[in-house]
């Protein structure tokens, strides 16, 4: 039996280690909280993140990052963004020199501007055909309630995303396979910078015109920055690029629809940070994908407005009509 390791008992790594285990893997998940871990081992749910799934049987949880990575085929990294260079640093003497590393996060790096698989590649020493990402439209309160959906398994190494796609197939997740690595990374980290904009435009009583305008040119954003990073332009046609952005920008589901909507109705950062549960990536993940786009000069007109209502204390209502008032030019720029 393929052994597998998932760091992270969060939403989505736990709906992951369900996945991987429903194709007939051992999974181990890494859990830094000693209660979530007990829990897991005696009841078989994770008390914190789908309470109403009962996890496959082979699936446990541990404390002890070792443990967790001992023997492990693929090792799933399933960590707040900007939390996992200070955590893989502490993990990567543990993992197993032959391991295929495989990023579930969907940002990039504040003040490095790198995305998840080069965090990967500089802090565990590793090639990159040595490190995959797993990415698509893939709510995870979905995948919990074993609901049909498709994914994206993308490496350089066509094998290792073979291998990757293998593991994660059940009867009810289709993994797709890519070699376009940054396309499909720079998809899943700039949907949730366009999802807060449709949030707030969604919270400000807006309606679907402008939320599909929102999402057009949003996906036009994500494809002129992968275009000039070096990415494919049919990935941003498929299941990492506009996929993943349809589910994110109308789904309630999603943190960083949910976020935006808050801000959009008039509370403040603060008051919306407090009474949100889950990590909102794009958040943080609004700044450095401005600054990625600022160093490959390229033009992201919804990203900086929302960096503006997020981070510089912008009116919505100032933002909109800024953005409304831009030169007009051709659609295909």
């Amino acid at each position: 039996m393929r052994k597998a390791a998932v760091f992270g008992t969060g939403s989505w790594g736990t709906a992951y280690a369900m996945v991987l285990a429903d194709a007939g893997c051992e999974v181990t998940l890494w859990g830094r909280r000693a209660e979530v871990v007990e829990a897991i081992n005696t009841t078989r749910r994770n008390p914190d993140y789908h309470s109403g799934l009962e996890l496959p049987a082979h699936v446990s949880a541990t404390t002890d990052p070792a443990e967790a990575a001992r023997d492990a085929e693929f090792t799933v990294l399933s960590v707040p963004s900007q939390t996992l260079r200070g955590n893989l640093e502490s993990w990567a003497p543990l993992l197993h020199p032959d391991t295929l590393l495989v990023s579930l996060m969907k940002g990039v790096e504040l003040g490095t501007a790198k995305r998840m698989s080069e965090v990967v590649e500089e802090v565990a020493k590793v090639p990159a055909e040595r490190v995959a990402v797993l990415t698509g439209p893939n709510l995870a309160k979905e995948i919990a309630a074993r609901q049909p959906a498709a994914a994206v398994a993308a490496c350089s190494d066509e094998e290792a995303a073979r291998r990757l796609q293998s593991a994660s197939h059940t009867p009810y997740f289709r993994p797709y396979t890519s070699t376009d690595v940054v396309g499909c990374e720079l998809g899943g980290a700039v949907k949730n910078v366009i999802a807060l904009a449709v949030g707030i435009a969604a919270g400000m009583g807006l309606g679907d015109n402008s939320k599909a305008s929102l999402i057009t040119r949003g996906l036009a954003e994500t494809t002129r920055l992968g275009l000039a990073m070096g990415a494919e332009a049919h990935t941003f046609a498929g299941l990492a690029g506009m996929g993943d952005l349809v589910a994110t920008c109308s789904s309630p589901l999603s943190r960083n629809n949910t976020f935006g909507t808050n801000l959009g109705r008039g509370m403040t950062l603060e008051e919306t940070i407090a009474v949100t549960q889950q990590t909102a990536e794009g958040v943080k993940s609004c700044e450095s994908v401005l600054d990625l786009a600022h160093r490959h000069g390229v033009e992201m007109p919804i990203t900086e407005t929302v960096v503006g209502i997020v981070h510089d204390g912008k009116p919505p209502h100032v933002a909109l009509k800024e953005l409304m008032a831009r030169s007009a030019k051709p659609e295909r720029v």
